[in-house]
């Protein structure tokens, strides 16, 4: 079998899988894009523990909401997509409402009011079994008041003697109840037929989701200061912030304008284990970090600057390497730190994180919104590192100059030759090689590094995979 070199191929001209070259040759697949349609915005709103959540995974058709028997597990308002009979519209589960809620409660119930305010229908979720209390009687008297549409759904009717008690609920004075069931999905269709039939035609709020801004995940342990973080940008109290640590549950999307660009800020639960060993409510929310990392662009991963690096903090940052995502790492509560702490948190950096020194790197306060400005020039830095495709004639040219002067270590007395390199895709940059031998380690890591500081791939993981070509009496063997 005669070899032939490929157009431009090969560091020293050869290289004969041309199928398998082909396969890298046609570069990444297209990318989803397109800006989304308006759609139309579903507040689900009432008192702690009526099903709310559970209601809303049923109108989902999936498991999206934390579900838990406690009462008050969800406690911002966290937006979802739905779809029924062709048509997409956004639900907005909320935090219980408590017309006399203090403390915590209190801003649960101010998340409830503004979702009720933004929405073009809302859905006063109460519970069959209990009936009409005063607290439903407070929120009808809220809600009669809306200029939205309200539907009541009557939840957990599970048999025959609940359902004879909806009619109860007409004297909340907000029309007919409906009778559903969150748990078994009784009456569920016919609730989101009422639901299409109640939207006005044009939607009173533009929540577009999907394409358009770049997408921004919020992750770091509990208490960071995440949810702090997106209510200074936002400038607003868009998620719910208390002392207590482990207050986000849910992830919470938020539409952000940053130096003239809107960007998309999604605030997640702090990651207090492996998501192998927790447990509960905790199991579920680091499910949906792990979700909202995988759907993101690019992590913001808020650290304590104030306090020593911990395993969470690495975990963390590992957990985003791992997903292929762009990485700014901002150091937040930067008001606490005095220069005795500065200097030993330079040589924790040196020592902990030297596998993503190459990450983007801001100090902030979110508290006092410092620095909070320099967010925006880092996460393009980051977006534009991980979105790089190097032209393959310019990559094999520096490869050719590199592997020149500094060879790869022999292994079993063959010194192997890299023959080709390609760029396979991007988001993360991804490099094949294609050689005669196995690359050490080392040698693999040494080539990343002058990759990184030649091509400029700051604030974006970079993956070398190699392909190792077969000998060509081995070949012959297998035929």
């Amino acid at each position: 079998m005669t070899e032939e070199p490929l157009d431009g191929a090969g560091l020293d001209g050869t290289w004969s899988d041309e199928a398998e070259w082909a396969e890298f040759e046609a570069g990444e697949p297209g990318e989803e894009g397109g800006d989304a349609a308006p759609q139309p915005v579903l507040a689900v709103v009432g008192r702690p523990n009526v099903g709310k959540s559970t209601l809303v995974n049923r109108l989902l058709g999936r498991r999206e909401a934390v579900v838990q028997d406690t009462p008050g597990v969800t406690r911002d308002r966290v937006t979802y997509d739905a779809l029924w009979n062709g048509r997409r519209f956004t639900v907005v589960d909320t935090g219980g409402w408590e017309p006399d809620a203090k403390g915590l409660q209190a801003s649960v119930a101010a998340q409830a009011e503004l979702a009720m305010k933004t929405a073009d229908a809302v859905l006063l979720v109460v519970d069959a079994r209990v009936g009409a209390t005063s607290t439903e009687e407070a929120v009808a008297k809220v809600l009669r008041r809306s200029k939205a549409p309200v539907l009541v759904a009557a939840n957990k009717v599970d048999d025959r003697r609940t359902a004879n008690e909806v009619h109860t609920l007409w004297s909340l004075g907000l029309g007919e109840p409906m009778p559903v069931s969150g748990l078994h999905g009784t009456g569920s269709g016919d609730l989101l037929d009422a639901v299409l039939e109640a939207f006005p035609a044009t939607p009173r709020e533009l929540l577009a989701s999907g394409g358009g801004p770049r997408r921004v995940a919020l992750v770091g342990k509990p208490n960071v200061g995440k949810s702090s973080m997106l209510n200074q940008l936002t400038g607003d109290q868009r998620a719910v912030v208390d002392e207590v640590a482990g207050t986000t549950v849910d992830p919470v999307d938020s539409l952000v304008e940053l130096d003239d660009e809107v960007w998309r800020f999604v605030d997640t639960a702090g990651l207090r284990k492996r998501t192998k060993t927790a447990s509960g409510t905790e199991y579920y929310a680091s499910l949906r970090t792990k979700g909202a990392i995988d759907a993101a662009e690019v992590a913001v991963v808020l650290v304590d600057a104030a306090q020593p690096l911990s395993d969470q903090d690495l975990r963390i940052i590992n957990q985003v390497v791992e997903a292929g995502r762009a990485l700014v790492v901002a150091y937040n509560k930067w008001d606490l730190v005095d220069d005795d702490r500065r200097r030993m948190l330079e040589k924790e950096i040196d020592r902990d994180l030297i596998q993503v020194r190459w990450a983007e790197r801001v100090n902030v306060s979110a508290s006092t919104g410092r620095s909070v400005a320099k967010l925006a020039p880092r996460l393009r830095t980051a977006l534009e590192s991980w979105d790089r495709r190097v032209p393959t004639g310019q990559l094999n040219s520096f490869l050719s100059d590199l592997v020149a002067a500094y060879p790869p270590p022999a292994r079993g007395g063959r010194q192997p030759k890299v023959m080709f390199a390609t760029q396979a895709r991007t988001r993360p940059p991804t490099f094949v090689l294609f050689t005669t031998g196995f690359l050490e380690a080392g040698y693999r890591r040494f080539l990343e590094r002058k990759l990184r500081e030649t091509f400029d791939f700051t604030g974006t993981p970079v993956r070398l995979s190699v392909r190792v070509r077969e000998r060509r009496n081995e070949r012959k063997g297998r035929r």
